[in-house]
């Protein structure tokens, strides 16, 4: 097959250059070929060993920056995530789009070359506690890039009145500093507004929209919101990818639970436990099973039971909707 032959191309030269960035990046291109080809099994070995290969693989290119100073210091956190794509539990298609992202990123100079650029304006949207925030510190560490988290709150009310000229601080250090760089509850930014508010409102969406169009591939510029329907709709189309996120079904709730009590949860009956997770996000699910996790160990027991992690699904669920 000739694209499998283009890979296995890619991947020898990659390992001749010494860029392991490109030769993993190839090799997840593989895995995703052969799982479209239904080939799960292999596609998963050949992930796996990525992986593996990953954390035995010291991250030599990791982007270390110091802290921000001047303006944009007061306008954002920067922080190195450890936070790698598998422990992010999402549907298989979310995984593929997010590893196209990846690769995109990785060959960003051989598709500039010839005039492409790769996805570098993304939205995130869903209820809160779906991954949104973390898919941003997956993005950074799969780089090795600083995730670095705009203060809207400070842009907002301390500069109120200046925040346009603020944003384009904030952008000035995405086109010299690669990051990943996020604008977590856009909202606050990029909503809809009317009333007494809407020239300034105004005024502040259109110079981020300006700013945004004319920001650079080599940066990620992550919006993430807990509420599409408010966000102007002007905003939509200035993304490169929209990424919608949703709370999680029985398979993937009950995977985020595994994931996080890892051997204290070897005992469990998972198919009783996956009919009491509805309308849990994420962050809910992790928090319920800490909660029962601490439970059993306080009771100096090391084995969490169907039972303990029903209690704390239900007192999550309780919490929810009060």
């Amino acid at each position: 097959m000739a694209g499998l032959g283009e890979h296995v191309t890619a991947l020898v030269r990659s390992h001749g250059s010494g860029d392991d960035s490109l030769f993993y990046a190839v090799a997840m291109q593989i895995a995703a070929h052969e799982a479209r080809q239904g080939h799960r099994l292999l596609a998963d070995d050949i992930k796996k060993a990525v992986e593996a290969s990953r954390e035995a693989t010291p991250r030599r290119n990791v982007t270390k920056l110091a802290q921000p100073r001047g303006d944009l210091a007061e306008l954002v956190t920067v922080d190195h995530p450890e936070v790698s794509l598998r422990d992010l539990v999402v549907t298989d298609e979310m995984e593929e789009r997010l590893e196209q992202i990846l690769a995109e990123q990785r060959q960003r100079k051989a598709l500039l070359k010839h005039g492409f650029a790769p996805v570098h304006r993304i939205l995130l949207e869903g209820p809160p506690g779906t991954g949104k925030t973390m898919t941003a510190a997956v993005l950074a560490h799969e780089l090795a890039l600083p995730l670095f988290t705009i203060r809207l709150d400070v842009l907002m009310s301390k500069f109120m009145g200046e925040t346009a000229s603020k944003l384009r601080v904030v952008f000035d250090g995405v086109a010299d500093r690669r990051g990943v760089y996020l604008f977590d509850e856009f909202d606050a930014l990029g909503a809809h507004r009317s009333g007494n508010d809407v020239g300034e409102a105004r005024r502040i969406l259109n110079s981020f929209l300006v700013f945004l169009e004319n920001s650079g591939p080599d940066s990620i510029v992550v919006a993430a919101t807990n509420h599409r329907r408010i966000l102007d709709k002007a905003l939509f189309r200035r993304f490169d990818a929209v990424l919608t996120y949703a709370l999680p079904d029985p398979v993937h709730a009950v995977a985020v639970i595994r994931r996080r009590l890892g051997s204290l949860g070897k005992g469990v009956r998972w198919l009783t436990v996956s009919k009491h997770t509805g309308q849990l996000s994420h962050a809910d699910l992790v928090k319920a099973a800490e909660s029962a996790a601490k439970s059993v160990l306080m009771r100096g027991e090391t084995q969490v039971t169907a039972e303990d992690l029903i209690v704390s699904l239900h007192a999550r669920q309780a919490a929810s909707f009060d």
